[in-house]
């Protein structure tokens, strides 16, 4: 080791795979049983959905939130391997405005995997006449080689839902 080379940035290193983990305590379902095409058919990306037993939605992954919805609803992470990662809370609950959601997080803000993002009243929602699941999404899917989703079943906050390889 040089005597400078303490003092010189090394590139960081880009993961070859990062697992995503459940970003809420419910039931883990295939996308593909989603109730609303954009999402069933993967038009936005691939992923899976948690039916929430509760109203947190926790990061599934370390990363950096690069977008938050005026209306709560929805975020975006964007993961070290860069990964564009969409969790949607609820379908067509933009509707709301806004109602029933508080946001943990800001935009710009790093992220640990398992820190509370978005809180929202699932009971009112769901009285209001809304469906509750949350699909996550990886929406630049094309720059990843593979994807593993694990079985649907019942899952706690910070399990292993889906695996991503560069």
């Amino acid at each position: 080791m040089g005597l400078f080379d303490k003092f010189i940035k090394k590139p960081q290193e880009i993961p070859a795979k990062e697992v995503l983990a459940a970003y809420a305590e419910g039931e883990l379902i295939s996308i593909k049983d989603v109730n609303d095409p954009t999402f069933a058919e993967e038009i936005l990306g691939k992923g899976v959905a948690i039916i929430p037993a509760e109203g947190e939605v926790y990061a599934p992954v370390d990363g950096t939130v690069t977008m938050l919805f005026d209306t709560l609803h929805a975020i975006a992470l964007t993961t070290a391997m860069g990964q564009e990662v969409l969790l949607h809370i609820g379908l067509d609950t933009v509707e709301l405005k806004g109602e029933y959601f508080r946001a943990n997080v800001k935009v710009g803000q790093k992220v640990k995997a398992g820190d509370l993002l978005i809180s929202f009243d699932r009971e009112k929602i769901q009285e209001k006449g809304y469906d509750t699941v949350i699909p996550m999404l990886v929406t630049n899917r094309e720059e990843f080689s593979g994807f593993q989703v694990e079985e649907p079943g019942s899952v706690k906050a910070g399990q292993t839902v889906m695996t991503v390889c560069k």
